[in-house]
């Protein structure tokens, strides 16, 4: 079995408070992804169980490369929605700094999981729903697969972020194409 990696962008809301400290989903539960993937309810809690017991963690790494973290998680578990994650960027760490400056400016907007498949089936959609996964990391990425998790900045909802960063997106590009 080879290490499998999950995108989710951050519509879910990871939100960014003080600079380094973040927050959300990193995977929901019921909602497929590009790879046509829908992650079941329960699917962590083995893996979690397994970490807890073993007194490890589940690491937060820049662009799922291991010779990068980029900060710790402080805070793992399942909820009815998803895989919440609680954590701080560390800034004693350059690409910890930058990660926050990126994710502050809204160039960086994915979460991702890096996980082995235990279990699965086909449900009756042809889609591949994981039952079981051994979740190794939660990474910072550029490009995510679960379009429904998003970072946004403290006090901004989900929705207002989504839509106020697709509009900055499309009038830079509009800008772009009119030569400046």
């Amino acid at each position: 079995m080879d290490l499998e990696h999950k995108f989710c962008r951050f519509d879910a809301d990871i939100t960014v408070v003080e600079g380094t400290k973040i927050e959300g989903y990193a995977s929901l539960f019921g909602t497929c992804d590009q790879g046509n993937d829908v992650v079941a309810p329960g699917a962590y809690a083995g893996s979690l169980r397994r970490l807890s017991n073993e007194g490890r963690a589940v690491r937060m790494l820049w662009q799922h490369d291991p010779s990068q973290p980029i900060g710790v998680w402080h805070e793992v578990h399942e909820d009815k929605r998803g895989l919440y994650v609680k954590g701080q960027l560390l800034d004693s760490v350059a690409k910890g700094r930058e990660a926050a400056a990126l994710v502050a400016a809204g160039a960086i907007d994915g979460l991702s999981i890096g996980y082995r498949t235990l279990r699965s089936s086909k449900n009756d959609k042809g889609q591949r729903l994981l039952t079981e996964l051994e979740l190794w990391e939660v990474s910072l990425v550029t490009f995510p697969m679960l379009p429904s998790a998003r970072v946004a900045a403290k006090g901004e909802s989900p929705e207002t972020e989504t839509w106020s960063r697709l509009a900055q997106v499309l009038e830079g590009a509009r800008r772009n194409m009119a030569g400046g």
